[in-house]
């Protein structure tokens, strides 16, 4: 296990897969999540990942390439401090837990907290998971604090990803909200739309929450007519990104469109356009003049790289 002074975590050599997909930050890093060992796991020697205000503790400043700062149970940061904690899982033999911190505390020197979007592409595939997975989990357990069936305080068990309710026994589990994002195209071009809270410039592939019994296929149809009114034929799922902002589950898709003509829904879509393939070019080099390059690392992104490159 490396410190967090002396360099980045390895990667797990067990049994675990890890997606090697360029590009796609949370994409998987082969965690041993240490799902039969949530029962009554010794953490005394774990390592923790500290977590304030959703923010991740790095090591090094601002400029510096950020590595996740782990550090040991044991160390005096975490002297006094209580906070919901949750074991992420395993590495090299290690356990790793996440601690949920007070807003107004300080790193610890030579640390930093990090926005996680702001770092995501610069962390190795399994400190990215490890960040996801203690973001997501973390966020649930601040705003599902009392149970939902009779509104009494709920309490953490199985190692913070279950909280049980001591009033009526009520079990409550972390969420996960599934989402379709689809890259749609007809023939040579691709279909994009902004949202009008984005930043100036900001286009993007067209996304949604699905709904209960829905497909994912029925879910991309219904979105993608719902916000432009272009009709969609094939639908085929092709990638899918953990996305803990808070706790979103990003399923991509290419959606082959039956129809051009854009009417969009004001309230969700301030614009909506077809761009060709040469454009789209021109968009990923940063050179169009209207059109910004999309945000590294997220799946919207890489799905355009992929279909300009015939992945898709």
């Amino acid at each position: 296990m490396s410190s967090a002074a002396s360099g980045r975590i390895l990667p797990s050599q067990g049994p675990f897969f890890h997606d090697r997909r360029t590009g796609l930050a949370f994409a998987g890093g082969g965690l041993d999540r240490a799902g039969l060992s949530r029962e009554m796991p010794d953490l005394a020697d774990a390592w923790v990942l500290a977590v304030a205000q959703g923010q991740i503790l790095c090591c090094g400043d601002h400029e510096a390439t950020p590595v996740l700062g782990l550090l040991p149970a044991s160390a005096p940061f975490f002297s006094g401090q209580a906070g919901t904690q949750v074991l992420l899982g395993q590495v090299e033999g290690k356990m790793i837990v996440a601690r949920d911190l007070p807003p107004d505390i300080s790193a610890p020197e030579g640390h930093g907290f990090r926005d996680l979007r702001e770092v995501m592409t610069d962390l190795t595939p399994l400190e990215a998971e490890l960040s996801a997975t203690a973001r997501g989990v973390l966020g649930w357990h601040r705003s599902h604090g009392f149970c939902a069936s009779c509104g009494q305080r709920s309490e953490p068990v199985q190692s913070g990803w279950q909280r049980q309710c001591p009033s009526c026994g009520a079990a409550h589990f972390p969420r996960t909200d599934p989402c379709v994002i689809m890259l749609v195209t007809h023939g040579n071009d691709l279909l994009l739309g902004r949202n009008p809270n984005w930043p100036e410039g900001m286009y993007s592939c067209l996304a949604g929450f699905m709904e209960p019994g829905e497909t994912v296929e029925a879910a991309v149809r219904r979105e993608v007519f719902e916000e432009t009114s272009v009709s969609v034929g094939p639908v085929r799922p092709v990638a899918s990104q953990p996305w803990p902002f808070p706790a979103s589950l990003m399923m991509g898709c290419h959606a082959e469109a039956l129809s051009r003509e854009i009417v969009t829904d004001p309230i969700e879509i301030e614009d909506a356009l077809w761009i060709s393939r040469e454009r789209l070019l021109q968009v990923l080099a940063g050179r169009d003049s209207v059109i910004r390059a999309p945000r590294r690392g997220a799946i919207a992104g890489w799905l355009m790289r992929e279909w300009l490159a015939d992945r898709l």
